[in-house]
């Protein structure tokens, strides 16, 4: 997750940074304010009051808060943009769970189906078109995009798109019984022309 090759993986790794900064800087906030509530010595030429205002008002509700606000709204923009969007250079696949497998369907090879390994384009975006046969299983390969459920009688479309040629190791991120820590699979992401040739058949 924190090594992305793809666009999607990419924003989701950088708000994860901003997200823990965020965090982080709350954190030593009510450090702060944990610690001066046992430590500090009350000033007796400081009204008190105004004091409370500074640490509770300020520091303690509006510095959170405004934090708070700030990475949902990033939060936001990001979940937007890594919505499957119209995209005339898109490839469809279908992705099929069931325990314990994983089998891949391809709109551009109807007649092939491959399992354990999906193949992908290089450099443009893929929809996986993501199901299962039994139970809830979950669709993730960090490195190229977030994690989607595999829901019973439900298609859950998501965008991946590796940047370059490669392997990259998938699972199932759901726990759905034992075994499922097996119930991996394998992206293989095709140049263009190794993909041209696994859409005509070719071996590779």
């Amino acid at each position: 997750m924190l090594d992305p090759v793809g666009p999607a993986a990419t924003e989701i790794n950088t708000l994860w940074w901003i997200m823990l900064a965020g965090s982080a800087l709350i954190a030593i906030i009510v450090a702060a304010l944990i610690w001066r509530s046992f430590y500090s010595t009350p000033n007796p030429d400081k009204p008190r009051s105004r004091t409370l205002r500074i640490w509770i008002h300020g520091l303690g509700l509006a510095f959170p808060i405004s934090v708070l606000a700030a990475l949902l709204i990033y939060a936001l923009v990001v979940g937007e943009r890594l919505l499957p969007h119209h995209d005339t250079q898109v490839v469809r696949v279908h992705a099929i769970a069931q325990q314990w497998r994983w089998q891949f369907t391809y709109a551009e090879r109807p007649d092939y189906v491959s399992e354990g390994i999906l193949h992908i384009p290089a450099g443009r975006p893929v929809d996986v078109a993501i199901t299962t046969r039994d139970v809830i299983h979950s669709f993730w390969v960090p490195r190229l995009a977030g994690k989607l459920d595999a829901i019973p009688g439900h298609v859950n479309t998501l965008r991946i798109e590796a940047d370059a040629p490669g392997l990259y190791h998938g699972q199932s991120a759901e726990f759905s019984g034992a075994g499922y820590t097996g119930h991996t699979f394998v992206v293989q992401a095709h140049s263009a022309a190794d993909w041209a040739r696994f859409l005509a058949g070719e071996s590779m």
